[in-house]
């Protein structure tokens, strides 16, 4: 029950790291083109740079594009060092995720095939409570990021650097540093709010499986007796 937000949310956040087209969709909302003078083509391939980095044991940071006909090293050292520290939140969030998945998938097995059948049907029954509630729970922290988003989210995003880093490479200048151009606020917002509906989606799929799961027995159990 407990580790079905852990779970969800993990899922979400990778899934958003990953998201190519979600860094697409910010380089044109925000006209990142026009704010970098790079063309969007050198967007993309910056966008694919920083996922091969969070996906691989490479050090340091290095995105090379090319800029009025001439190469240029988009991240200066004061950005390639935030973004290894950004690296080590994302591998603790697959960590998170693996951690979660493996223990979720585990306590299955162990409650559904080490158990007699007897107590089968029941113990179905009980996983199903489990990750009802715990889909409801993931809701309940969705909701409360939305709200908070809504009303402070720029308080929110100062509170989780403030938490996460025990450095101030974080603090970054929007007129010379290509990280923060290419990633505004407006950016983090829309990532924010993606990773949050899309926990909100699997835990409206996983708990309504739950809830069919747990009604469908009700009504059969009503039935026989």
């Amino acid at each position: 029950m407990l580790c079905i937000p852990l779970l969800l949310l993990s899922a979400s956040i990778g899934w958003a790291v990953n998201s190519l087209w979600l860094y697409e969709y910010g380089f044109q909302k925000y006209d990142i083109s026009r704010v970098t003078g790079l063309e969007d083509t050198e967007l993309e391939k910056a966008a694919r740079g920083l996922v091969s980095y969070f996906n691989s044991g490479e050090e340091p940071l290095s995105v090379t594009v090319e800029k009025d006909g001439q190469p240029f090293t988009l991240f200066n050292e004061r950005e390639v060092t935030h973004m290894r520290d950004v690296k080590g939140l994302f591998r603790l969030d697959y960590g998170i995720f693996f951690g979660a998945l493996v223990y979720v998938l585990g306590y299955g097995v162990v409650s559904l095939l080490w158990r007699r059948p007897p107590s089968f049907r029941k113990d179905w029954r009980q996983l199903a409570k489990l990750t009802l509630i715990g889909s409801i729970a993931t809701l309940g922290i969705m909701l409360a990021l939305w709200l908070g988003s809504l009303v402070n989210f720029e308080g929110l995003f100062l509170l989780f650097h403030l938490l996460s880093f025990s450095n101030d490479f974080w603090q970054l200048d929007p007129s010379r540093d290509y990280l923060v151009m290419l990633f505004p606020g407006g950016f983090w917002y829309d990532a924010t709010l993606f990773i949050a509906l899309a926990a909100t989606g699997m835990s409206v799929i996983l708990g309504g499986l739950a809830w069919a799961h747990l009604r469908y027995n009700k009504k059969e159990w009503q039935a026989k007796y």
